[in-house]
């Protein structure tokens, strides 16, 4: 069999890295570039190298970002008494892409999962509190989920800013039954989640 040249195997090698790209995957990957105008591999080549020094994590949301502080938190139109609490970035991309929450974000950086031996050590509790502290914010809204970490976190950070900021009031999103189902499709944990969180009408 035909040894693959070094520069090759040293490419397919670190493309297979990516989540979701195997070995084959990779060398699919590789070859297309192969195939491709030296032109737009070189700028592909440059945008990965520039990537890291032209994004940034903005100091006061933690997202990523090309400008300090990001677009979204510079916003003047945007509320500063609410703050909505996400686990990651995506998280915080997904509800902006809806265009109907008009606050700031914090990203904490994950959730906690004792099993994966992920405490709140690595959560950015310190700077949520640091951000807490100026005293602009009213209102948190945890956006973490409905899973069993997400739950887990929710109580905490609630108990963490509760105890620190009397005055700041906590809110979760709504869980329970989406719209156009019927209770009969549903299973035991969303319908106790819906009575739990049950809404005057």
């Amino acid at each position: 069999m035909q040894r693959i040249p070094e520069p090759l195997k040293i490419l397919v090698d670190q493309i297979a890295k990516f989540p979701g790209l195997g070995p084959k995957s990779a060398m699919r990957v590789a070859m297309t570039l192969l195939k491709w105008p030296e032109a737009e591999t070189m700028r592909l080549g440059k945008n990965i190298y520039e990537l890291r020094s032209n994004l940034h994590l903005c100091n006061e949301c933690g997202a990523l970002s090309d400008v300090d502080p990001c677009t979204i938190c510079s916003d003047l139109m945007r509320s500063n008494e609410i703050l909505c609490l996400v686990s990651e970035w995506d998280s915080m991309l997904t509800l902006e892409e809806g265009g109907f929450f008009k606050g700031k974000y914090f990203i904490l950086g994950g959730l906690l999962s004792p099993l994966d031996s992920r405490s709140s050590e690595y959560l950015e509790i310190e700077k949520l509190m640091q951000r807490l502290d100026k005293g602009e914010i009213k209102e948190v809204v945890l956006a973490l989920g409905a899973t069993a970490e997400a739950e887990a976190t929710a109580v905490f950070m609630k108990e963490k800013i509760t105890a620190r900021f009397p005055q700041i009031k906590v809110t979760r999103l709504a869980q329970g039954i989406p719209l156009g189902a019927e209770v009969k499709f549903m299973d035991k944990e969303t319908l106790k989640q819906s009575l739990q969180y049950r809404q005057e009408l």
